[in-house]
């Protein structure tokens, strides 16, 4: 007898057990943080701008690393299955993306491509390097389906990127719904009254040529009236040849060039040989994809547009 109660009591606890973790998993999200994982760093600032208190965001991309090499290991794989929200660029930018994907599809996660409904420019449109001597395999591989995937370099389609994230935040957490929308607003000012503050200062200059050492800039420039020139591709590829060298010269003597802007995470020496062929100086600005600097996205944008700003002016 006393053995069958035992049993009985054993039998209740288990149950208790098992009813307590289901009741736990079916308000998963009730009084509890969502939880979101990214891949570049601009998406993990309007994340924790808009999701506050209400959420915890992780990059599962290290700070410094390449977003277009990346190369996901198991535990990062694994960390995203514990995820409620996984939010990703989109446009070719994580050329890694479908292995991720294909590996979180199906379970309880939302998954949101961040640059959706956003109008991206084609590669033909800006990127405009000197790799004449592509062939054209090589150039159709070069495209990466055609598509800038750098669109949170500009402000406006931040915003658009900013406001997927709400959205998505909305549906998976409706209780919390003007939440994410007051900070969305707030958001969305600071990103409209900077773009106004620049656009004007611009909108001054005589001096509109862009010379980088990385394509990346392209939406910057459309947004401000720049041309844009570089060293290497949208995606970073290709390098300084003897001829890819004369054309940018004559570019920048032509166009009384005198600074070179080129990436902190990249090599300066293609854009140092350059600048000392047309007596040119380099300075640093940031494509934003990591962490750098410990700036935030705003920060570095802020610092992006005033020194593009300042050194074309001169």
């Amino acid at each position: 007898m006393k053995k069958k109660i035992i049993s009985l009591g054993f039998i209740l606890v288990l149950l208790f057990s098992l009813s307590s973790c289901e009741s736990k998993d079916l308000e998963k999200n009730d009084g509890e943080r969502l939880r979101v994982g990214v891949t570049i760093n601009p998406l993990k600032d309007f994340a924790e701008a808009i999701g506050g208190d209400k959420v915890e965001v992780f990059s599962i991309i290290p700070d410094g690393s390449d977003a277009h090499s990346f190369d996901p290991k198991p535990k990062d794989l694994k960390d995203l299955i514990n995820t409620d929200m996984f939010l990703y660029n989109g446009l070719g930018m994580e050329e890694w993306i479908d292995s991720v994907l294909g590996t979180i599809e199906g379970k309880d996660i939302k998954i949101v491509e961040t640059s959706k409904n956003i109008d991206a420019m084609n590669i033909s449109e800006e990127d405009d390097h000197s790799h004449e001597d592509m062939d054209e395999e090589s150039s159709e591989e070069h495209n990466h389906g055609g598509k800038d995937p750098h669109v949170w370099l500009s402000l406006i389609d931040a915003i658009k990127q900013a406001e997927n994230i709400k959205d998505a935040f909305v549906e998976v957490d409706p209780d919390n719904k003007n939440y994410y929308e007051d900070n969305f607003e707030k958001l969305k000012k600071e990103f409209t009254d900077l773009n106004s503050e620049y656009v004007n200062k611009f909108n001054t200059l005589t001096n509109k040529d862009f010379v980088t050492g990385h394509a990346a800039f392209g939406y910057l420039c459309r947004d401000f009236g720049l041309t844009q020139k570089s060293i290497a591709d949208v995606f970073g590829e290709g390098e300084l040849t003897p001829k890819n060298l004369e054309a940018l010269i004559n570019y920048s003597k032509t166009n009384n060039v005198k600074t070179i802007f080129s990436e902190a995470t990249a090599s300066e020496k293609e854009a140092e040989t350059l600048a000392k062929e047309v007596g040119a100086k380099v300075v640093k600005i940031y494509s934003l994809e990591t962490k750098e600097d410990n700036m935030s996205y705003l920060e570095g944008m802020k610092y992006n547009l005033e020194t593009i700003y300042s050194n074309l002016s001169n």
